[in-house]
């Protein structure tokens, strides 16, 4: 299986993903944003300090075990590129700051069920699979944030762009406060790529074609639990 088609199916499998993920394809709401403040700045930090780091550990190819790092330095430490210098999980503090949380809400979050379940599941399908399978894993989120998958606008401009839209009109926020979203519109393209250039580059040498592709989407249900695991928790807790 050439890797052209190896891709191809990988977008494909990502495009159904978007279209059945009820936090990408449904308008957002004050309290799924709310939601989602307290459990991805907790999970920005748990997958990015440590589930992603196990992925580059087994990476064998030394730059794209840099690249990993980068990225993950990126979202945790500093983000001198996208992120005027702060980490990612301090920009997503400041968004839900923005629209109405407390420092002490953010911090004392706990996990939902559904998040927990999510990082245990992780576990398993990036510490202890084959690297490559692991770097699909690390990346898969992040690309159905860029254009070319789900619906309308999304497609078009990327899921990204379209909650930098739709957060300041529903909180009435400047362009200056919906910072995170502006930033994973260029960084969520740059660290997908790694993961799709290297299934590019070592699939089909590694006649893990098959593999990769059942990777990706095995991660994805994960994803979704996760995602809809927000969406109840915000609209059980209302606007």
């Amino acid at each position: 299986m050439s890797a052209k088609t190896v891709l191809q199916r990988m977008d494909e499998v990502v495009d159904d993903y978007c279209k059945r993920n009820r936090f990408q394809s449904e308008e957002m709401t004050r309290g799924r944003a709310r939601a989602f403040v307290k459990q991805h700045r907790m999970n920005t930090r748990q997958r990015n300090s440590v589930l992603k780091l196990k992925v580059a550990t087994n990476i064998p190819d030394w730059d794209t075990k840099l690249k990993v790092i980068k990225a993950c330095s990126q979202e945790i430490i500093a983000d001198h590129e996208f992120g005027g210098g702060k980490a990612h999980w301090e920009i997503i503090t400041e968004l839900g700051m923005a629209i109405g949380l407390t420092r002490e809400e953010i911090l004392k979050a706990k996990p939902l069920p559904t998040t927990e379940i999510a990082w245990a599941a992780w576990e398993g399908l990036m510490a202890n699979t084959h690297w490559l399978e692991g770097i699909v894993a690390n990346a898969c989120a992040e690309r159905a944030n860029v254009p070319g998958y789900g619906y309308g606008a999304a497609r078009e401009h990327g899921f990204s762009w379209t909650q930098r839209r739709s957060w300041k009109k529903l909180f009435g926020l400047t362009d200056e406060q919906v910072e995170f979203w502006h930033v994973h519109e260029d960084a969520d393209l740059e660290h997908s790529n790694i993961a799709w250039h290297a299934v590019a580059e070592h699939a089909e040498r590694l006649r893990m074609e098959d593999e990769v592709v059942r990777a990706l989407a095995l991660n994805l249900e994960v994803w979704l639990m996760y995602w809809h695991g927000i969406c109840d928790a915000g609209d059980s807790a209302g606007a």
